[in-house]
């Protein structure tokens, strides 16, 4: 099983929890239509990675987001994410109305961060995403159109969380194919402090 870092611990999350269209931005830019529910999906397990790799042979897009990890049913540390889709095979399979895990659940999907805990108010979280020293992503919070408080309780009413699992709240827009060698830094920060820093090369 795979595992992520919380608060210096080795933690194993059952599923990752994930949210779509989750900004208005990023909505537009995939010409999809503004949810009047929350999108939900998941990836498992065997999705987790610390590690971000290329496949030439797939057209694959990043999608950085602010991630949560859960104890006792409720928001306990922070990371970052990046939620890999394979956009080409998504848009076939939204076509037809079939599920999207083959696009989004596939084996090293879920490239993660390690975690920090936090309390209190998380409304001032923003995250921030550079491939190559340029800002391709950048928003908080306050842009999502359903906020972590909604969003847990949604989960809730139909799944189980349990300790250690992990919920991705959605990307904002700037998500783009990358390519071997690009060196990917994702930030979370608190207000205006930075909290945590992770950077990839892409492999």
């Amino acid at each position: 099983m795979n595992t992520v870092s919380f608060d210096s611990k080795i933690v194993t999350p059952s599923k990752v929890v994930c949210i779509g269209r989750n900004y208005v931005g990023h909505v537009d830019e995939l010409g999809n239509e503004q949810p009047k529910d929350p999108v939900i999906f998941m990836k498992p397990n065997s999705a987790i990675t610390d590690t971000l790799y290329h496949n030439p042979a797939e057209v694959i897009h990043y999608e950085g987001e602010i991630a949560f990890i859960i104890e006792d049913s409720q928001i306990a540390g922070v990371g970052f994410g990046l939620d890999l889709t394979k956009r080409d095979l998504q848009k076939t399979l939204q076509a037809k109305g079939l599920p999207w895990e083959r696009a989004k659940a596939f084996n090293r999907a879920a490239v993660l961060s390690e975690f920090m805990p936090i309390s209190g108010d998380v409304s001032s979280m923003s995250l921030r995403l550079t491939i190559n020293d340029v800002v391709v992503q950048q928003a908080g919070v306050e842009l999502m159109i359903f906020k972590p408080d909604i969003v847990l309780a949604e989960i809730l009413k139909s799944f189980t969380l349990e300790d250690g699992d992990i919920i991705m709240t959605g990307t904002p827009k700037g998500v783009g194919a990358y390519t071997k060698g690009d060196r990917f830094v994702g930030q979370i920060f608190f207000g205006d402090e930075c909290v945590i820093e992770r950077q990839w090369v892409t492999l």
